[in-house]
Protein backbone atom coordinates (compact mmCIF):
# COMPACT_ATOMS: atom_id res chain seq x y z
CA UNK A 1 0.00 0.00 0.00
CA UNK A 2 2.95 2.51 0.60
CA UNK A 3 3.95 1.52 -2.88
CA UNK A 4 0.75 2.82 -4.53
CA UNK A 5 0.69 6.08 -2.11
CA UNK A 6 4.33 6.94 -2.98
CA UNK A 7 3.82 6.96 -6.70
CA UNK A 8 0.57 8.77 -6.72
CA UNK A 9 2.50 11.38 -4.53
CA UNK A 10 5.30 11.48 -6.61
CA UNK A 11 2.93 12.08 -9.66
CA UNK A 12 1.03 14.38 -7.78
CA UNK A 13 4.38 16.76 -7.56
CA UNK A 14 5.40 16.13 -10.80
CA UNK A 15 1.97 17.22 -11.97
CA UNK A 16 2.24 20.43 -9.36
CA UNK A 17 5.23 21.04 -10.90
CA UNK A 18 4.66 20.59 -14.59
CA UNK A 19 1.16 23.33 -13.53
CA UNK A 20 3.55 25.76 -11.84
CA UNK A 21 5.71 25.85 -14.62
CA UNK A 22 3.50 26.24 -17.50
CA UNK A 23 1.62 29.19 -15.38
CA UNK A 24 5.06 30.65 -15.16
CA UNK A 25 5.74 30.12 -18.77
CA UNK A 26 2.64 32.08 -19.42
CA UNK A 27 2.79 34.81 -17.14
CA UNK A 28 6.11 35.43 -17.80
CA UNK A 29 5.18 37.87 -20.94
CA UNK A 30 2.66 41.19 -20.13
CA UNK A 31 -0.24 39.06 -21.09
CA UNK A 32 -0.51 35.52 -20.16
CA UNK A 33 -3.97 35.25 -22.09
CA UNK A 34 -1.92 36.53 -25.22
CA UNK A 35 0.75 34.28 -24.52
CA UNK A 36 -1.62 31.19 -23.91
CA UNK A 37 -3.12 31.98 -27.19
CA UNK A 38 0.19 32.22 -28.63
CA UNK A 39 0.90 28.90 -27.58
CA UNK A 40 -2.55 27.33 -28.68
CA UNK A 41 -1.38 28.58 -32.08
CA UNK A 42 1.85 27.52 -32.74
CA UNK A 43 1.00 24.20 -31.70
CA UNK A 44 -1.96 23.95 -34.20
CA UNK A 45 0.47 25.05 -36.71
CA UNK A 46 2.74 22.38 -35.98
CA UNK A 47 -0.05 19.53 -35.64
CA UNK A 48 -1.80 20.57 -38.96
CA UNK A 49 1.59 21.13 -40.92
CA UNK A 50 3.42 17.85 -40.10
CA UNK A 51 4.74 18.56 -36.29
CA UNK A 52 7.39 20.88 -35.16
CA UNK A 53 10.34 19.26 -37.64
CA UNK A 54 8.56 20.32 -40.47
CA UNK A 55 7.62 23.79 -39.06
CA UNK A 56 11.08 24.25 -38.20
CA UNK A 57 12.18 23.78 -41.60
CA UNK A 58 9.42 25.77 -42.90
CA UNK A 59 10.81 28.61 -40.62
CA UNK A 60 14.18 29.24 -41.40
CA UNK A 61 17.02 28.01 -43.91
CA UNK A 62 18.14 24.66 -42.95
CA UNK A 63 20.35 22.47 -43.97
CA UNK A 64 19.68 19.18 -46.16
CA UNK A 65 21.03 16.69 -43.38
CA UNK A 66 19.90 19.14 -40.33
CA UNK A 67 17.62 17.15 -38.10
CA UNK A 68 15.50 18.74 -35.29
CA UNK A 69 16.27 17.42 -32.01
CA UNK A 70 13.86 19.69 -29.38
CA UNK A 71 11.76 22.22 -29.06
CA UNK A 72 11.02 24.32 -25.84
CA UNK A 73 8.62 27.30 -25.44
CA UNK A 74 9.91 29.79 -23.50
CA UNK A 75 11.05 33.70 -23.90
CA UNK A 76 13.35 35.46 -25.73
CA UNK A 77 14.72 38.46 -23.41
CA UNK A 78 15.05 41.78 -25.70
CA UNK A 79 15.32 45.75 -24.94
CA UNK A 80 11.83 45.95 -24.96
CA UNK A 81 10.38 43.02 -22.78
CA UNK A 82 10.28 39.29 -23.15
CA UNK A 83 9.07 37.90 -26.59
CA UNK A 84 7.14 34.26 -26.43
CA UNK A 85 8.03 31.87 -29.07
CA UNK A 86 9.77 28.43 -29.04
CA UNK A 87 13.83 27.92 -29.20
CA UNK A 88 14.64 25.02 -31.52
CA UNK A 89 17.89 22.80 -30.84
CA UNK A 90 19.04 21.24 -34.05
CA UNK A 91 22.01 19.31 -35.12
CA UNK A 92 23.45 21.61 -36.60
CA UNK A 93 21.64 25.62 -35.15
CA UNK A 94 19.93 26.84 -32.19
CA UNK A 95 17.48 29.09 -33.62
CA UNK A 96 14.34 31.06 -31.75
CA UNK A 97 10.97 32.41 -34.02
CA UNK A 98 8.53 34.35 -31.81
CA UNK A 99 4.96 32.96 -31.40
CA UNK A 100 3.23 35.89 -33.02
CA UNK A 101 4.47 38.23 -35.98
CA UNK A 102 5.29 41.63 -34.20
CA UNK A 103 4.70 45.28 -35.06
CA UNK A 104 7.69 47.61 -36.11
CA UNK A 105 8.25 51.00 -38.32
CA UNK A 106 9.20 50.21 -41.56
CA UNK A 107 11.77 53.03 -42.81
CA UNK A 108 9.00 54.15 -45.16
CA UNK A 109 6.95 55.24 -41.76
CA UNK A 110 4.23 52.48 -42.34
CA UNK A 111 3.15 49.90 -39.76
CA UNK A 112 5.35 46.59 -40.68
CA UNK A 113 4.83 43.39 -39.33
CA UNK A 114 7.52 39.85 -38.73
CA UNK A 115 8.21 37.28 -36.93
CA UNK A 116 11.42 37.87 -34.65
CA UNK A 117 13.70 35.45 -35.61
CA UNK A 118 17.06 34.41 -34.17
CA UNK A 119 19.39 31.67 -36.13
CA UNK A 120 23.07 31.19 -34.55
CA UNK A 121 25.44 28.03 -35.68
CA UNK A 122 26.04 25.20 -32.94
CA UNK A 123 29.83 25.97 -34.45
CA UNK A 124 29.30 29.63 -33.41
CA UNK A 125 28.16 29.09 -29.85
CA UNK A 126 30.94 29.64 -27.16
CA UNK A 127 29.50 28.86 -24.06
CA UNK A 128 25.52 27.91 -23.21
CA UNK A 129 24.72 29.28 -19.33
CA UNK A 130 22.06 28.47 -17.13
CA UNK A 131 21.59 31.66 -14.56
CA UNK A 132 19.71 31.66 -11.77
CA UNK A 133 18.29 35.17 -10.26
CA UNK A 134 15.79 34.34 -7.94
CA UNK A 135 14.35 30.87 -7.85
CA UNK A 136 11.62 31.69 -10.14
CA UNK A 137 14.31 33.82 -12.42
CA UNK A 138 15.75 30.76 -13.90
CA UNK A 139 17.51 32.33 -17.69
CA UNK A 140 19.94 30.35 -20.40
CA UNK A 141 22.46 32.29 -21.56
CA UNK A 142 23.44 31.82 -24.81
CA UNK A 143 27.37 33.56 -25.74
CA UNK A 144 28.68 33.44 -29.26
CA UNK A 145 31.95 33.34 -30.27
CA UNK A 146 31.45 36.67 -31.62
CA UNK A 147 30.56 38.41 -28.54
CA UNK A 148 26.91 38.11 -28.55
CA UNK A 149 24.74 36.60 -26.50
CA UNK A 150 20.74 35.87 -26.12
CA UNK A 151 19.08 35.09 -23.04
CA UNK A 152 16.20 33.15 -23.02
CA UNK A 153 13.87 32.62 -20.00
CA UNK A 154 10.30 31.24 -18.93
CA UNK A 155 10.81 27.82 -19.80
CA UNK A 156 8.32 25.09 -18.89
CA UNK A 157 10.77 22.66 -18.33
CA UNK A 158 14.35 24.11 -17.50
CA UNK A 159 16.31 21.54 -16.06
CA UNK A 160 15.78 19.73 -20.03
CA UNK A 161 16.63 22.84 -21.49
CA UNK A 162 19.74 23.34 -19.95
CA UNK A 163 20.91 19.65 -20.20
CA UNK A 164 19.64 18.99 -23.96
CA UNK A 165 21.44 22.75 -25.05
CA UNK A 166 24.71 22.11 -22.90
CA UNK A 167 24.74 18.73 -24.36
CA UNK A 168 24.46 19.41 -27.81
CA UNK A 169 26.84 22.08 -27.84
CA UNK A 170 29.32 20.07 -26.19
CA UNK A 171 28.41 17.12 -28.03
CA UNK A 172 29.06 19.29 -31.18
CA UNK A 173 32.00 20.64 -30.47
CA UNK A 174 33.35 17.29 -29.17
CA UNK A 175 32.41 15.73 -33.19
CA UNK A 176 34.31 18.83 -34.18
CA UNK A 177 37.10 17.96 -32.56
CA UNK A 178 37.85 14.62 -33.45
CA UNK A 179 40.06 13.10 -35.69
CA UNK A 180 39.33 12.18 -38.99
CA UNK A 181 38.57 8.52 -39.34
CA UNK A 182 41.71 6.43 -40.46
CA UNK A 183 41.65 4.89 -44.09
CA UNK A 184 43.07 2.04 -44.83
CA UNK A 185 45.12 1.82 -48.17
Amino acid sequence: MDSAVNVFNSWTNKAETLAHNIWHNLKTGPSPSEAAWGKVGITAKALTGGGFESLYKQTFNTAPNEKLKKSFACYLSTSTGPVAGTLYLSNVHIAFCSDRPLTFTAPSGQQAWSYYKVMVPLAMVSSVNPVTLKAAERYIQINTVDSHDFWFMGFVNYDKAVMNLSGSTSEFVAHQMAPPPAVDR
